[in-house]
């Protein structure tokens, strides 16, 4: 249920340098609209006679919600496809327009509320996305060092990280032209291999900070960084009643579409969180093609694999893992080979 105070409802179309704001009566009809500087206190000036705020999801209002909230506001987020179906009807999208659509939805109650991520969670998931960033930046300039050396008939060939330096400074010996372009693309290499190494650190130390984290990686298959993604992508796991819910949460579940004679089951929906169903996706890759124990679900996605493929039997075994993580978080248990309540949980995340 959403607390309604005196039937007054406000919409906040929120961007980096402004914010419109419109406010609506319990009959629709507008009672005041602004523009204002996206600030708290501005914000909190012109909503003090309001009492449901509603903003549209995205990067910048998280702070906002944050801000407005400890200051009592109370201040709802909404989804950001749910708002945008609902704003579609419009034949104008104007962010004045948006505001005023916002704030009848919230008079409505035609929305769906956002877990706005604690500040520990953000900055998490700040950590995960710069260090997975700056890993793709290596590879990139990895790539292009062996793509400047190729047509010239020098090949790198299959070497180990620590190797790669030593193996492109070997080749390229002798030829002062070569090296003078290939020596500082090697020390730019260099430079963020260590500063990668630096924010691998910072992950490692976070796992070990976490106990949730940690029992979350007695999954086979599941390391520090699958376990930290999904713990800054979730972030409270009260917010799911039931653990079933969760990979579809991230995507890992087919849409269904009914109408008349027609009922079909699509692929999966991929919405919510990209990385950690990457993430997700990768630990059951491993479970299914380099975990050597066998237990329950890599059995069962063993079967699977051979009758569907790899592909289709690692995004199973990935929602049954999201499953999982989220049941070991949330009873505070850890994972056990052979343990016969979990593989009761298995089944039931199957």
């Amino acid at each position: 249920m959403v607390e309604r105070n005196d039937g007054i409802y406000a919409g906040l179309d929120v961007s980096l340098q402004a914010t419109n704001v419109c406010v609506v009566d319990g009959d629709g009809n507008v009672v005041q609209e602004a523009t204002l500087k996206t600030d708290p206190d501005a914000i909190e000036l012109f909503l003090v006679e309001c009492g449901i705020h509603g903003l549209e999801a995205f990067s910048y209002s998280a702070w906002l919600f944050t801000a407005l909230s400890e200051k009592g506001l109370p201040v709802i987020c909404i989804e950001t496809w749910h708002a945008k179906a609902a704003l579609n009807a419009m034949l104008n999208k104007t962010d004045r327009n948006n505001a005023k659509g916002i704030a009848q939805m919230m008079r409505t109650g035609w929305f769906r509320a956002v877990h706005v991520k604690s500040e520990g969670a953000q900055t998490l998931r700040a950590l995960l996305v710069g260090r997975k960033a700056l890993l793709g930046k290596v590879l990139d300039m990895e790539n292009m060092i062996r793509g400047l050396l190729r047509p010239l008939g020098l090949k790198v060939g299959e070497i180990s990280v620590g190797h790669f330096d030593a193996r492109v400074r070997e080749i390229t010996a002798g030829k002062k032209e070569l090296e003078a372009i290939v020596t500082p693309l090697l020390d730019a290499r260099s430079a963020m291999r260590l500063q990668l190494a630096k924010l691998q650190r910072l992950a490692l130390a976070a796992a070990r900070r976490d106990s949730a984290v940690r029992r979350m990686m007695t999954l086979p298959g599941v390391g520090a960084l699958v376990a930290l993604t999904f713990r800054a992508t979730v972030d409270d796991p009260a917010r799911f009643r039931r653990s079933t819910n969760v990979g579809a949460h991230f995507g890992l579940t087919p849409p269904r579409y009914q109408s008349g004679q027609t009922d079909r089951i699509g692929r999966i929906s991929k919405c919510g969180d990209e990385l950690t169903r990457a993430m997700l996706y990768e630990a059951a890759i491993a479970i299914l093609t380099r975990i050597p124990k066998n237990f329950k679900l890599r059995l069962w996605g063993l079967r699977l694999a051979r009758k569907k493929g790899l592909k289709r039997a690692a995004t199973a075994v990935a929602r049954a893992l999201a499953v999982l993580l989220h049941k070991i978080w949330s009873d505070g248990t850890t994972f056990r080979f052979g343990a016969g309540g979990k593989r009761g949980r298995v089944a039931a995340a199957m």
